[in-house]
C-alpha cells in the first residue's frame, strides 16, 4: 500500500506555483500563516524558501484560523481575547479585528455561507451567527453544550454541523435552520477532529484520548468502524483525492493515511517531531506542512518518499496553519478542483 502510495503522490506531483527556483527578486510569494498560540503571536514563513518572515503579537491563545467564502480574508479566532483578528490571506498581514467574539476556539463557515459558527471551549457552548460577507456577523444564537466543544465538520446541505465534545465523549448535531440539537451520541474517549467522508457517508472521528479513528453512521448514530492510527488521534486533512485523508496522531508522532471508502489505514508517515497538529497541504499535492505542538516547531512532509524535509522554528505550542497555495480542503463538498486523476490507493 505504501508503494502505491507513493507511486501515486508522484504521478499527481505538478510544478509548483511558488516552487524555489522559479522566485525572482522582487517576487512576493504567499505566506504561510502559524499559530502560535501559547506565546499569543502570529509567525510567516517564506512558502518556498522555508524560512521564518515575521512575528507579531495576535490576540491571546491563537488557535484556530478559517479564511472567508470569498478567500478574501483570513479570520484568526484568539479564544481568550475574545475577538477575531482579519489577516489579509496572501501577505499575511493584519487588516482589524472583530470585538466581542466570546471564546471562539474552532470557528467555521457552512458551505451555503449563511452561517458562521465558533465553538467556545472554555464556556461550554456554540454560538452560531448569520454571516452577511465580508466581516459581517449577527448573533442568532447561544447553545449550551457540554462539555468542551472542539471541533466542527458541515454536511454539505448546509443543514447540519458536528460538533465534538472532548469532556463528555460525544457528537453533538445541530440543525443549522432552526437552531437546535438534534442529538447527541457517545463515541470514545477525548473526540476532537471530526471529518466528513464524501457524500456524507460518514462521519470520521479523531479520538485523542485513544488510539483510533471511529466511523459513525450518523444517519443511524452508531459506530460503524473503528480504525486504529497512532495514539491521540486528532485532526484531519485531505489528501485531495477524494478518497484518502490524513489524520495527526499528537503522542505516537505520526500521521496516518486512511481510506474513507474502505475505512481503514493504508499507511503511516513516521520519524516526526512531537504533537503532530493541524495540517495543510499544497496546491501541487507534493507538500504537507503540519505544526508540531509540542516542539515549536513546523514541518514540512515530502510525500513523494512520506518523510520530513524541513523544521522551521516558530513560536511556542503552533497550533493553527494556512497558506493560500494550497488544495482542496473538504471531501464532502463537491466538486473537487483540481479534479481528481486517480486514487492514491486501492
Amino acid at each position: 500500500m505504501r508503494r502505491q502510495f507513493l507511486r501515486q503522490a508522484a504521478s499527481l506531483a505538478l510544478t509548483p506555483l511558488f516552487g524555489r527556483a522559479a522566485l525572482a527578486a522582487g517576487d512576493d510569494p504567499n505566506r504561510v500563516v502559524v499559530l502560535d498560540s501559547a506565546d499569543a503571536s502570529i509567525t510567516l514563513v517564506d512558502q518556498s524558501t522555508r524560512r521564518v518572515l515575521q512575528t507579531f503579537a495576535a490576540g491571546k491563545e491563537p488557535h484556530h484560523l478559517m479564511v472567508t467564502p470569498d478567500n478574501k480574508l483570513l479570520i484568526v479566532a484568539d479564544a481568550i481575547s475574545g475577538n477575531l483578528l482579519f489577516l489579509d490571506p496572501v501577505s499575511g498581514q493584519p487588516e482589524g479585528w472583530l470585538a466581542g467574539i466570546e471564546d471562539p476556539y474552532q470557528i467555521g463557515f457552512s458551505p451555503n455561507r449563511s452561517w458562521f459558527v465558533a465553538n467556545c471551549l472554555r464556556l461550554n457552548r456554540v454560538d452560531l451567527y448569520r454571516y452577511g460577507g465580508g466581516r459581517a456577523l449577527q448573533l442568532v444564537k447561544r447553545m449550551p453544550l457540554e462539555a468542551i466543544p472542539s471541533h466542527m465538520a458541515f454536511t454539505a446541505d448546509s443543514q447540519i454541523v458536528f460538533v465534538s465534545l472532548q469532556q463528555t465523549g460525544e457528537v453533538a448535531a445541530i440543525h443549522l435552520p432552526t437552531q437546535s440539537l438534534l442529538w447527541t451520541m457517545k463515541v470514545g474517549d477525548t473526540p476532537a477532529g471530526v471529518w466528513l467522508t464524501p457524500q456524507d457517508r460518514v462521519l470520521l472521528v479523531g479520538l485523542t484520548g485513544s488510539n483510533a479513528v471511529v466511523a459513525v453512521d450518523w444517519r443511524r448514530r452508531q459506530v460503524v468502524a473503528r480504525i486504529v492510527t497512532g495514539e491521540a488521534a486528532h485532526n484531519f486533512r485531505s489528501c485531495a483525492d477524494g478518497r484518502h485523508v490524513f489524520v495527526s496522531n499528537r503522542i505516537s508522532d505520526t500521521i496516518s493515511i486512511l481510506d474513507m471508502q474502505a475505512l481503514r489505514k493504508v499507511g503511516d508517515i513516521t520519524g516526526l517531531r512531537p504533537g503532530p497538529d493541524d495540517m495543510e497541504l499544497s496546491a501541487d499535492r507534493r507538500w504537507l506542512w503540519t505544526t508540531f505542538r509540542f516542539d515549536r516547531t513546523v514541518g514540512v512532509i515530502d510525500l513523494q518518499s512520506l518523510k520530513l524535509a524541513d523544521v522551521i522554528g516558530v513560536g511556542k505550542s503552533p497550533h493553527g496553519i494556512y497558506f493560500r497555495d494550497r488544495a482542496p480542503f473538504y471531501d464532502n463538498l463537491p466538486p473537487l478542483s483540481p479534479p481528481v486523476t486517480a486514487p492514491l490507493a486501492t
